[in-house]
């Protein structure tokens, strides 16, 4: 039998060796030739017309002037009358489409979020493409017990360890509560410690209250070495639920963010209505509204702090209109994502939106064709920050860190997609199709071309099976939970190449009460 002959599994042999092909497969390569990899521009899928997104602006408009938002704390309202809003004596702010275009020509455009670690850092112009965790689970999925519990500050971590290993998940942000601290000023700065213990990639994190800001700000002053050093490049950023659609601001939330601004740190603007509930039923309007909030936001930051980096954060939900619940995994939840990155373009924003959302309460099929869809079409509209992009469960209750294992080969196919179809003279390939059809073997498998594009053009899986029957029945029929289970097992039983070094973590443990275990 030779090399062209087809094997007992219909499989064609492959010429070339097989030592040798796994040899040239398992070579490390530099960044800039791997084939996916944080910040693939996108943007190729545009489910809005332009003459759509013209609409879209336009109501968005109509509503900032004509119905405003109420509830912002005094601060800032004095700071967006001061700027060229309109109190009301119902007071509600109302926002003259002049304001909103001034203060759009004053937002940062070029924003870059940054990791502990420089080579994390991410890229948020144009349409280039990060995916990453954020929510707030309040439920860890037990796989094998097929159970949930409380998440607690050890389960944190552990998810901070598990994405520091997973390339194609580029940033942390807080995925879940920490249940098991009862104090929410100890949480909260026991949640930043957690995460920037276990990855020195980006991480995002929310605050219970305004005077929880300030230990937090101290403790980060102190990762980064000082405050100054700090606010060259702040590796947090602040997730801020600014407002509580429909259209009013958050008052706590708000004076949150004012803290953040004032300390230096990133924000995003999140306006996370859901659709039927508190948000119009139709996409299009949960759209208006949530693009209506977010450029209130911007006239909100710009009017404190012109050009502070901020993300333009609509988020808006889908409801299963049969009960009211929440469904994140549905087509209509990656159609609003997808359209909401568009306007993002349209203002020349860095924005962040949710996908990769499961309904599913485990990682089975169902939480498979939901990640994938919702994150594929994010990635394809060019969303920078692709928030809820692995491990999510049960419409956000339930986080998974089997669910990272697996998120990151999905989301390495998803950034596959992103990167496209490249062609060129060489990809076109003629002169591999004379030699293979006129002169050589009448296949590609053993051709310079297809070896030397192994690697660069074709991304492969790190936990799927792609064996064939017979390879799979004599590796004792592996199962895919099962091994992303071994490989969290793993990861988990090495120690955090993240941890802080020893005289700074000794230094925060003196000044503030850690709960998680010192390493």
């Amino acid at each position: 039998m030779n090399d062209q002959t087809p094997q007992r599994d219909g499989r064609p042999r492959r010429s070339g060796g097989r030592a040798a092909r796994t040899a040239l497969r398992s070579a490390k390569l530099a960044e800039d030739l791997r084939p996916v990899r944080a910040g693939l521009p996108g943007g190729t899928y545009k489910p809005l017309s332009d003459a759509d997104i013209q609409a879209i602006h336009e109501a968005a408009l109509v509503a900032l002037e004509e119905i405003g938002l109420i509830d912002a704390p005094e601060s800032g309202v004095d700071a967006m009358v001061q700027a060229g809003a309109i109190l009301g004596d119902d007071n509600r702010l109302r926002f003259p489409r002049r304001l909103v275009m001034q203060m759009l020509g004053k937002a940062a455009k070029s924003v870059t979020l940054h990791g502990r670690d420089p080579k994390h850092d991410l890229d948020l112009t144009g349409a280039k493409v990060h995916y990453g965790t954020a929510g707030a689970a309040v439920h860890m999925v037990d796989v094998q017990g097929r159970a949930y519990r409380d998440s607690t500050v050890q389960d944190l971590f552990d998810a901070a360890k598990i994405v520091d290993r997973m390339d194609n998940i580029h940033f942390l942000q807080r995925p879940m509560v920490c249940r098991d601290i009862p104090d929410n000023r100890e949480m909260d700065y026991n949640t930043i410690y957690a995460a920037v213990s276990g990855t020195k990639k980006h991480v995002g994190t929310s605050f219970t209250e305004p005077d929880f800001v300030d230990d937090c700000l101290e403790m980060l002053h102190m990762m980064a070495g000082s405050e100054e050093a700090w606010r060259v490049r702040p590796f947090v950023l602040n997730s801020n639920c600014f407002v509580v659609p429909p259209m009013k601001f958050a008052t706590e939330s708000c004076q949150v963010m004012e803290k953040c601004i004032a300390g230096g740190m990133p924000v995003l603007l999140l306006s996370a209505g859901q659709a039927g509930a508190t948000a119009p039923a139709p996409i299009a309007g949960a759209i208006v509204q949530a693009v209506a909030e977010c450029l209130a936001g911007v006239v909100y930051v710009n009017a404190i702090k012109p050009g502070h980096p901020a993300v333009f954060g609509t988020w808006p939900f889908v409801s299963d209109l049969r009960t009211g619940a929440m469904s994140g995994g549905s087509g209509e939840q990656a159609l609003l994502t997808a359209g909401c990155a568009q306007m993002h373009h349209f203002y020349g924003l860095p924005g962040g939106a949710a996908a990769g959302i499961a309904d599913a309460k485990l990682p089975d099929m169902q939480a498979g064709w939901e990640q994938m869809c919702s994150n594929v079409m994010a990635g394809l509209s060019g969303l920078n920050m692709v928030y809820e992009a692995a491990g999510m469960h049960a419409s956000l209750l339930g986080f998974c860190h089997e669910s990272l294992i697996l998120g990151n080969d999905l989301l390495g196919q998803a950034m596959r997609c992103v990167r496209g179809i490249e062609v060129n003279e060489a990809t076109l390939g003629l002169d591999t199709m004379r030699s293979v059809c006129l002169e050589g073997p009448g296949h590609y498998l053993g051709s310079d071309q297809t070896l030397a594009l192994m690697q660069t053009e074709y991304i492969y899986p790190e936990v799927a099976d792609r064996t064939s029957p017979k390879e799979w029945a004599e590796n004792d029929k592996p199962d895919l939970i099962e091994t992303a289970m071994a490989a969290k097992e793993k990861i988990l039983s090495e120690p955090s190449s993240a941890w802080l070094d020893p005289a700074t973590d000794e230094a925060i443990r003196a000044r503030f009460n850690i709960h998680l275990k010192a390493q």
